[in-house]
């Protein structure tokens, strides 16, 4: 065996040679026979200085993997217990960790589990099989009948023992989260078996979702059809608070088997619970029961292995292995042949395009719109948007200045059309306009939400406003402009948002265009009181949120002290116009204050002055107000006709829509501000009207007629109780009376819409037949889904109630 291990050090040759030779024994191997074949090959004892206790554990796992390459693990056959071998036993208890082996998450798979991974991923003879965290090579080493082996270790030391131990693999040293870039130029896997880190990543420290980026990565590299098997956390399920990550990342795929083990680690010093995943590459599959069981022999039995699909097209003649398959019985039919994929790249380049000095001539003006152009750009290989573009004829009349900006994304994502040519023109013109600085140096003012001159103050970065609408795409549009920055190494952005629903969506345009899903982490997986341990990710905030507080804790200060002082990332505030009330006004009821979750939004951006501002709202122009929280357009202040926002607002809304119209005109000439709206050319509409029927007008009456004497009794209420005096007609109170009557018309209001909409239906429902009779699509949009009744339903419920479901959603819920 002196040939076995001659690119260690002799030392470590050594040491590993005694450690096999003691495995290939009957004995047990305890830690006195450790530390003896360590002394021996090292020349002196731990306490020494030769080498450390977590010395002697890695060795032994550099042993095991050469052992198992010739005696793995034995589960012949899953139903026979009594064929577990008692390798696991004989071998020592890991009991000390090195600060290394912490940072680096070094646990290793124990054997047990190593070799049923390997029996579910049913290893075939033409798969190319990829380990992207392959630690000392325990989990493949149990592998046999492939065609080729891709290893890939980021810690040097156990990269060298790889290279050593497997001298047929290809060997690469890169961060495992990010295989589906740096490993392009090699054969993609058909097969992938990777226990990632639970919970640090490389240039991160500490990330909870480490894991799951690396399950990712994996994902994204293996061929369609390939097979995945993965030990993941215990955290990673469809439980309540991990289900939306859980579904996201697994939302293209199938999962074939979940287990879960409880007491598997026991050898290597913990105790943790772990899940195990067998995935493939393939759509249209239902998640299964998950197995839960105490450990890998409770196991065996009770598992199936699931069959192999197909790839589409044939492969190249595989390269056989001599070495017969270890669970050749338990195999499954052999799958059809599976084809090499050549590797895709998706390197990170500049966004080509060159400007026009001339603008780009109008197009024919249909009505008050004009079909959209890009009036200075024009881009080498961007698509057209999927729908025609317009913009009005005011906004439309003027170019935007010559960009000088070139942004940086993935080749693909401009190759493959990922962006039109309107959303890279997005991308473009707000870096322009995040390479610019507002006149002038500011500090927060101590009241209120202003900024203040100061010579010892900071500059503000201009921010840039998307006002397109629905349809254009906003939200891939933030996300385009956010993986900008990302790649420029900005690694910490914001994206604040409506409200929870909406961080779904954020995930799926980040992860279209080659994000990862767990990178957007909502601000509500941390206290309000604790600080946010998120090293790198898009922070995901909701604007009540936003303005939420408690004690003297507040998610504001939260955001702030995690972004820190120098934040130069970006912070996009979707559904901008949520801050429109951060001036106050003049309401129904009177003059109106700022409203919280506005002055927090500005107050975020006054206290990160780097920061990349991007507002998107449909609605920016149609109010002076819905501009009061775009501090970042120099709309006011030095070198402005306005001295402040207050003066802006009065003298803008003075001068109504059209100096509306103005405004947002200069700020295009600026390249600051873009509009554009879905064209609707050649589209026809008619009018369905549903005539009632007698008895459905008998129905309106009588619920009229009931809603009068619910008019009638409140009056009387409100003179029982003091709140009117019918003697004098006299108000005693007058929001109690104001409150009152606001709660009686809305009730009604909201009582009659649904009466009115489900006489309407019995049309409806005839239609849509008939368009779908014709072979057409059809589209409904849900006005409302009860969903609050039915909440407040379901919780006055008995548990023997809920066993038998017959609930009342009808609008009587409002009488």
């Amino acid at each position: 065996m002196s040939n076995l291990f001659d690119v260690t050090p002799a030392s470590e040759r050594r040491a590993a040679t005694l450690i096999v030779d003691r495995l290939r024994a009957d004995g047990p191997l305890g830690r006195g026979d450790l530390n003896a074949a360590m002394c021996e090959a090292f020349g002196g004892s731990d306490a020494d200085g030769r080498w450390t206790q977590r010395d002697s554990f890695e060795m032994l796992e550099h042993a095991l993997a050469h052992y198992l390459q010739f005696a793995p693990y034995p589960l012949r056959v899953l139903s026979d217990v009594t064929a577990a071998c008692d390798l696991l036993d004989r071998l020592p208890t890991q009991t000390v960790r090195s600060e290394d082996q912490i940072e680096w998450q070094q646990f290793s798979t124990p054997i047990d589990l190593a070799a049923v991974a390997v029996l579910l991923a049913d290893v075939q003879d033409d798969d190319v099989i990829l380990e992207p965290s392959a630690g000392n090579g325990l989990l493949v080493a149990q592998c046999r009948g492939y065609r080729a082996l891709q290893l890939n270790e980021y810690a040097p030391v156990r990269r060298a023992r790889l290279a050593h131990v497997f001298p047929d693999a290809i060997v690469t040293g890169h961060d495992g989260a990010t295989i589906n870039s740096t490993l392009a130029a090699a054969a993609r896997p058909s097969l992938i078996l990777m226990n990632p880190p639970f919970s640090r990543s490389v240039g991160l420290g500490a990330d909870s979702h480490a894991a799951v980026r690396h399950l990712q990565a994996a994902l994204r590299r293996l061929m369609p059809g390939g097979r995945l098997v993965a030990i993941m956390p215990d955290w990673f399920g469809p439980n309540a608070r991990m289900r939306d990550l859980f579904e996201t990342s697994l939302r293209d795929v199938s999962v074939r088997t979940s287990v879960r083990l409880e007491k598997c680690y026991v050898k290597h010093g913990t105790s943790i619970a772990v899940r195990l995943f067998v995935i493939d590459k393939v759509t249209g599959g239902t998640m299964p029961a998950t197995i839960q069981r105490a450990s890998i022999r409770d196991l065996i039995g009770v598992i199936e292995v699931p069959e192999r699909g197909a790839i589409r097209a044939p492969a190249p003649d595989p390269k056989r292995s001599t070495t017969l398959s270890l669970f050749r019985a338990v195999k499954s039919s052999k799958p059809a042949p599976r084809p090499f994929h050549a590797p895709a790249r998706n390197n990170v380049l500049p966004v080509a395009y060159r400007t026009l000095e001339t603008p780009a001539p109008l197009l024919d003006q249909v009505g008050v719109y004009l079909p959209y152009r890009p009036s200075r750009i024009v881009f080498e290989a961007a698509g057209e948007h999927p729908t025609a573009l317009v913009e009005s004829v005011a906004m439309g009349s003027i170019a935007a200045p010559v960009p000088a900006y070139v942004p940086n994304l993935p080749e693909r994502t401009v190759s493959e059309r990922l962006l039109s040519a309107s959303q890279l023109e997005t991308v473009v013109y707000a870096g322009h306009a995040w390479s610019q600085f507002l006149p002038g140096r500011f500090r927060p003012a101590r009241e209120g939400v202003g900024l203040e001159e100061a010579e010892d103050g900071k500059a503000y970065r201009k921010g840039y406003f998307l006002g397109d609408g629905t349809g254009a795409g906003k939200g891939r549009q933030v996300a385009a402009c956010i993986l900008d920055n990302w790649l420029a190494g900005r690694r910490r952005n914001i994206w604040v948002s409506k409200n929870e629903a909406l961080l779904e969506d954020a995930r799926r345009d980040w992860n279209a265009l080659g994000g990862l899903a767990a990178d957007i982490q909502p601000l509500g997986n941390w206290k309000i009181d604790e600080p946010i341990r998120l090293e790198q990710g898009v922070l995901f905030v909701t604007y009540p949120t936003l303005r939420s507080s408690r004690g003297d804790a507040s998610r504001l200060q939260q955001i702030i002290d995690w972004a820190g002082e120098d934040f130069e990332g970006v912070i996009g505030f979707d559904e901008a116009h949520e801050m429109g009330g951060v001036a106050g006004g003049e309401g129904a009821l009177g003059k109106k204050e700022g409203s919280q979750q506005g002055i927090c939004g500005v107050l975020l951006q006054n206290n990160l002055p780097g920061a990349r501002v991007l507002y998107a709202s449909a609605t920016g122009a149609s109010d002076v107000n819905n501009l009061a929280y775009a501090v970042r357009l120099g709309l006011w202040g030095p070198e402005t006709a306005f001295a402040n926002r207050e003066q802006f607002i009065s003298q803008i809304r003075k001068g109504g829509i059209a100096a509306m119209e103005l405004v947002v005109r200069d700020l295009k000439a600026l390249g600051l501000y873009t509009a554009r709206a879905l064209s609707f050319a050649g589209v026809e509409y008619d009018i369905l009207r549903h005539e009632l029927t007698s008895a459905q007008i008998a129905v309106y009456d009588a619920y009229a007629d009931a809603w009068a004497i619910i008019h009638r009794n409140m009056e009387m209420a409100l003179e029982l109780t003091a709140v009117v005096d019918r003697l004098e007609n006299a108000t005693l109170n007058s929001g109690a009376k104001a409150a009152a009557r606001s709660r009686f018309e809305s009730t009604k209001q909201r009582f009659f819409g649904q009466l009115l909409l489900s006489m309407k239906l019995p049309t409806v429902i005839a239609a849509v037949k008939d368009h779908l009779d014709a072979g057409q699509s059809v589209v409904l949009q849900l006005v409302t889904t009860a969903e609050s009744i039915l909440d407040r339903r379901l919780g006055q419920l008995s548990p023997d109630e809920r066993a038998d479901l017959e609930i009342d959603l009808s609008p009587r819920e409002y009488v």
